[in-house]
Parts: C-alpha cells; structure tokens; sequence
C-alpha cells in the first residue's frame, strides 16, 4: 500500500490517496482510480510510500505517529479500482500479500 498522487487531464482536478496497491518491492501500480466529476479511470502521476512527518520512516517506532495521511477520512470506495463493485472495501478488508 502507498501513497498516490492523481491528476485527471479532463477535468483538471487533482486528488491524493493512500490506498494506492502497487507490485511489491515496486510502484508498478495494481488497480488505477476514477476521478470524483468525470468518472475517468487513471494512475498516479507520482506514488511514495506512506511515511511517518516526524522521523521520516515507512514503519517508525514514534509515540504519536504524525502520517500524511488522515485515518477518518472515509475512502471512497465508488472511486476505488480495487474495491469498485464489491461488499468490502480496501481500508477493512486488508491483505497481507501487499505488505512491502
């Protein structure tokens, strides 16, 4: 699981999200993202890994874990290539295999 950055060359809007699924030890991206207005489906133009602010680490050891990333913000499942369509979405249903 990374962190992606989107651009829908259509609409000319731009989007983040951390539920970017890429080939493991890779960004070769899995599953693309469909924009919210357009309903075009795309890649990220640029994909990282999800890093804590304060030490700058993947998996840190940090008292409170200052990510870019907000865990109450609801993933929109409707937008999501790899959770389009189906019961479960990507932030409950995790899988192991994705692990880096």
């Amino acid at each position: 699981q990374k962190y992606g950055y989107y651009h829908c060359k259509a609409c000319n809007i731009r989007w983040e999200s951390a539920y970017v699924w890429c080939v493991q030890g890779t960004n070769k991206v899995y599953f693309r993202q469909f924009c919210r207005t357009c309903q075009k489906s795309y890649n990220p133009y640029r994909v990282e890994d999800i890093t804590c602010q304060s030490c700058k680490q993947t998996r840190c050891v940090c008292p409170v874990k200052m990510r870019h990333v907000d865990p109450k913000r609801p993933h929109r499942q409707d937008l999501c290539g790899r959770c389009k369509g189906k019961r479960l979405s990507c932030d409950s249903t995790f899988s192991f295999k994705y692990i880096i």
